[in-house]
């Protein structure tokens, strides 16, 4: 009995551990980087929709397949998502369309932003689900490897990572400003030591930074206005060049 009970220990222990392992990879690694497992196809992910006659619950994203059953209020018949079960609806999970065209695997045209949200929900289903597979088509070949279609989209997800950081960089010199705006299409810039979520020791004064190429404009808070040496950053028109505070017009 001892004996059933240590060996009963040393496998649960394991189970733990390969789950956090799997936890690890969903966040910190490439799909093409997670090793060998269980391969589905899309015809036996189509029993998993949760009902009295089916196998259980699953739904894929990005040929990932994730057992999702204890969230079955949420994916099971009559939840809200229950639209996601038993298929791989990667799309919908960035674009929001739900009607069966939208519920689809082809994330070809999304941009570098979007693939960087799309493999934020996939760790979000390695940390809540338990991942059972990978399922064969579009991301996985017949013998579980990443397919070109899968690597094209992870070398989106870099250039979206880069392009995120690029951003975050540029809002910790020139952080956007709060606004508001009233029913008369009338409003109001203005910056304050935490605006556009970047905490930091100074305020700054509203400006109008122009993008480039694209003539449109958004509100950046600068440091030190007599030193700013960018011809794409420009006072608002019947703004003080040291007022924390614009009034704007749509």
């Amino acid at each position: 009995m001892l004996g059933f009970v240590i060996s009963f220990i040393f496998a649960l222990v394991a189970i733990l551990v390969l789950q956090q392992d799997w936890v690890q990879i969903g966040i910190n690694t490439p799909s093409s980087a997670v090793p060998p497992a269980r391969l589905i196809t899309a015809h036996e992910l189509s029993l998993y929709i949760g009902d009295e006659n089916s196998r259980g619950l699953y739904l894929a994203i990005l040929g990932q397949v994730f057992d999702v059953e204890k969230g079955k209020k949420h994916y099971g018949p009559g939840g809200g998502y229950h639209c996601f079960a038993g298929k791989d609806a990667s799309l919908a999970f960035v674009t929001g369309d739900f009607t069966d065209a939208g519920l689809n695997d082809d994330v070809s045209g999304l941009s570098p932003a979007q693939v960087v949200a799309l493999y934020d929900w996939l760790a979000f289903y390695h940390k809540d689900y338990w991942p059972v597979g990978r399922l064969v088509g579009r991301f996985y070949s017949q013998s579980g490897e990443p397919t070109e279609v899968l690597l094209k989209v992870e070398a989106v997800l870099e250039e979206g990572k880069r392009l995120h950081d690029q951003v975050q960089a540029e809002n910790q010199q020139l952080p956007p400003c709060n606004s508001e705006w009233s029913g008369d299409r009338k409003g109001r810039v203005w910056c304050s030591n935490k605006s556009g979520g970047v905490q930091r020791d100074w305020v700054g004064v509203p400006r109008k930074l122009f993008s480039r190429g694209s003539g449109q404009t958004r509100c950046v808070c600068v440091q030190n206005s007599s030193r700013v040496e960018n011809a794409n950053i420009r006072e608002y028109e019947g703004c003080p060049p040291h007022a924390e505070s614009c009034p704007i017009t749509e």
